[in-house]
C-alpha cells in the first residue's frame, strides 16, 4: 500500500542526498584537478575539436553542464570567447555530462553508508588537501548512491500501484503522442530541480524499481537534455548579442538533437538493446531490474556524442542559424566584464580562470595606453588632445574592470570552496588588477600634462624631451616584460625585478638632476618646469605599480 506522505519526505529526503553528493562531488573533483580546468579553458581556439575536447574535461570535473555552460556565455559576453568556440565547448558539455549517468549505472547502492565512513574522517579531519579531496570524493559518491537507494526504495510501491500502471500505459513511449509527452515531462522537471544530474537521478531509480520501463526512461533522459539548456537561456538574458546566441546554439542543438531521435526512437533503442550486455527488463529476486541503469546511461552517451559527431562538419551553419534567430541590435563592443549569475552557482577554479582571462584583457588596454603614452612624447606632434581622450577612456574602462573583478574574486571566494593555491591566485588577481588600474591612472596624468603643454603653447627643450623619451622606453620595457608574466610567456624572480627597478630609479635622479640644471640656466619657463617634473614624477609612479604588478604575478606562481 502506497503512503503518499511517507514516500514523499523519503524521496525528497533521497533527493537531497543525492544533490548534495553532487555538489561535494564537484567540488572536490575541481580541488583535486589543480590547473586542468584552466588549462582546458585557455585551450579553446577555433579549432573545433579542441572547443570540445576543452566542454568535455571541464565538464567531467564539474559534473554539470548546466554549470559549464553558464561560464561559456559569461566568458562570450566578455568577450573572451567566439561563438564558434562557444558552440564547441558547449557541445563537449553535453558529451561530459553523460559520465553522471555512468556513475549511477555501478550499482553499490548499498555500500553507500561504507564509504561515507572511510571518507568522512578524513575529510574532516586531514590537513593535506589532497587526502581530505580524495575523501570529500569518497563522501560525495557515498552520499550519491545512498540517494540513490533511498529514492528506490521510496519508489518501489508505485510498480503496483494501478494509479500509476495507468499514466504509464499513456506515457509508454510507444507511439509520438506519449514519446513527444515523456519528453516534455522530462524537460519541465529538469527546469523546475535545475539539475539534469538530479533529474538523471529519479529516472534511474524509477526505471531501478520497475517503476517505468527502459523506452519511457530514455524519452525522459531526451526531455532532460532539453531542459538543462534553460539555465543558460536564462544566464543569457541582458547579456550581448554573441553570449545570448551562444544560449540559443545549446537549445537548438539539444532540441534538433532530440527531434531527429525521436524519429528513430525504435531502432534506437533496439540499438541499446543490442550493444548493452544484460537485458533491461531483467528482473532480479529482489524484484529490481540490475541492468536498466547501464542501459540509459548508454542512451545518453550514445546520444550526446553521435549528435556532436554529426554536428561537427556543420557547425557554421548552426552558427549561420542562430544569428537569424537572435540578429544584430546594435553596435558590437566588447565593453566592460559582465559575469551571470551568483558566483556561488560557479565553481571556483572556472571562476578564477575566467578572472585570469579577463586580467590579460585588461593588461592589453593598459599596454595600448602606454604606447600611447610614447607616442605623445615627440617634441614636434601637434593633436595631443586626441591621444588624451584615448588614453582617457581606456582609464574609465581600466577602473570598472577593476572594481568588477574585486566585486566578483571576493564574491566568488566566499561563496565557493577553494584550495590554498586557488586562493592565493586569487587574491593575486585582484592584485594585479588594482596595480594595472594605477598605472592606467598615471598614464592618463602623464597625457593631460603634455595636453596641458601643448594647450599653453609651451615647450621643452630637445635634451628634456630626450630624457622624458629615454625614460618612458625604459619604463614600458619594464612593465612589457611584467605583462608576459599574465601571459604566462614570462619568468623571472624579484631579485632581478628590484635590480632593474633600482636601475630605472638611478636613471630617474641622473633626468631630475639634468632638469635642476636647466631651470638654474633659465633654459625652461616655470610652468614647463612643472609640467616636466609632474610628467617624469607620473612615469616614475608607473614603474613603482609595475614592481607591485611583478610582485603579485611572481607571488601568483607563474
Amino acid at each position: 500500500m502506497i503512503e503518499p506522505f511517507k514516500m514523499g519526505y523519503t524521496v525528497l529526503g533521497g533527493l537531497g542526498l543525492f544533490i548534495l553528493g553532487m555538489k561535494y562531488l564537484s567540488e572536490s573533483l575541481q580541488i583535486l584537478s589543480g590547473g586542468l580546468i584552466q588549462r582546458a579553458i585557455s585551450c579553446v581556439t577555433t579549432n573545433r575539436f579542441l572547443a570540445v575536447l576543452a566542454g568535455l574535461s571541464v565538464t567531467a570535473f564539474v559534473q554539470s553542464s548546466s554549470i559549464t555552460t553558464v561560464m561559456v556565455v559569461g566568458m562570450t559576453n566578455a568577450g573572451l570567447m567566439q561563438l564558434s568556440q562557444a558552440i564547441g565547448v558547449i557541445l563537449g558539455a553535453n558529451i561530459g555530462t553523460t559520465i553522471t549517468g555512468w556513475i549511477l549505472a555501478v550499482h553499490i547502492g548499498k555500500f553507500g553508508l561504507l564509504l561515507v565512513g572511510i571518507g568522512i574522517f578524513p575529510m574532516l579531519f586531514v590537513k593535506n588537501e589532497r587526502i581530505s579531496g580524495i575523501a570529500k570524493v569518497l563522501v560525495a559518491l557515498g552520499m550519491i548512491f545512498f540517494g540513490l537507494e533511498i529514492m528506490s526504495g521510496a519508489f518501489k510501491p508505485l510498480r503496483n500501484a494501478e494509479g500509476f500502471r495507468n499514466l504509464m500505459l499513456l506515457l509508454d513511449a510507444q507511439s509520438l503522442p506519449s514519446l513527444l509527452g515523456c519528453a516534455a515531462i522530462g524537460c519541465l522537471m529538469t527546469v523546475i530541480i535545475q539539475s539534469s544530474s538530479a533529474m538523471l537521478g529519479i529516472t534511474i531509480a524509477l526505471a531501478s524499481t520497475g517503476a517505468i520501463p527502459m523506452q519511457t526512461a530514455v524519452a525522459l533522459v531526451l526531455g532532460e537534455n532539453i531542459g538543462t539548456t534553460i539555465t543558460a537561456q536564462l544566464a543569457a538574458i541582458g547579456s550581448t548579442v554573441t553570449a545570448r546566441r551562444a544560449a540559443m546554439a545549446h537549445s537548438v542543438f539539444n532540441v534538433v538533437g532530440v527531434l531527429i531521435i525521436i524519429s528513430l526512437f525504435t531502432p534506437f533503442i533496439e540499438l541499446v538493446e543490442n550493444l548493452v550486455p544484460g537485458a533491461a527488463n531483467y528482473v532480479n529476486s529482489q524484484g529490481s531490474r540490475p541492468y536498466v541503469a547501464a542501459h540509459i546511461a548508454f542512451g545518453h552517451s550514445f546520444f550526446n556524442i553521435s549528435a556532436t559527431l554529426l554536428m561537427l562538419p556543420f557547425l557554421q551553419y548552426l552558427e549561420k542559424l542562430v544569428i537569424k534567430i537572435i540578429p544584430e541590435t546594435g553596435a558590437a563592443g566588447k565593453g566592460p566584464f559582465k559575469y551571470f549569475g551568483p558566483p556561488g552557482s560557479m565553481p571556483v577554479a572556472m571562476g578564477v580562470s575566467m578572472v585570469h582571462e579577463e586580467l590579460r584583457r585588461m593588461q592589453g588596454d593598459v599596454h595600448e595606453a602606454l604606447r600611447d603614452v610614447g607616442s605623445q612624447l615627440q617634441s614636434d606632434l601637434k593633436g595631443r588632445k586626441r591621444f588624451f581622450q584615448k588614453i582617457k577612456a581606456i582609464e574609465e574602462e581600466t577602473d570598472i574592470m577593476q572594481k568588477e573583478i574585486t566585486t566578483f574574486t571576493v564574491s566568488l571566494m566566499q561563496a565557493g570552496q577553494a584550495s590554498l593555491e586557488q586562493t592565493d591566485r586569487a587574491y593575486a588577481y585582484i592584485r594585479a588588477a588594482d596595480e594595472l588600474e594605477s598605472i592606467t591612472d598615471y598614464a592618463t596624468s602623464v597625457s593631460s600634462y603634455l595636453n596641458r603643454l601643448e594647450k599653453n603653447e609651451l615647450d621643452f627643450s630637445e635634451d628634456a624631451w630626450e630624457n622624458l623619451k629615454s625614460f618612458h622606453t625604459e619604463v614600458f620595457a619594464f612593465y612589457t616584460q611584467a605583462a608576459k608574466l599574465l601571459q604566462s610567456e614570462g619568468s623571472g624572480s624579484m631579485i632581478d625585478v628590484r635590480k632593474e627597478a633600482g636601475r630605472l630609479n638611478d636613471l630617474a635622479d641622473v633626468i631630475r638632476d639634468a632638469h635642476l640644471v636647466r631651470m638654474k640656466t633659465g633654459s625652461c619657463s616655470a610652468l614647463s618646469s612643472l609640467i616636466f617634473s609632474d610628467t617624469a614624477i607620473a612615469l616614475r609612479r608607473i614603474k613603482n605599480h609595475t614592481v607591485n604588478l611583478y610582485e603579485s604575478l611572481l607571488v601568483e606562481g607563474h
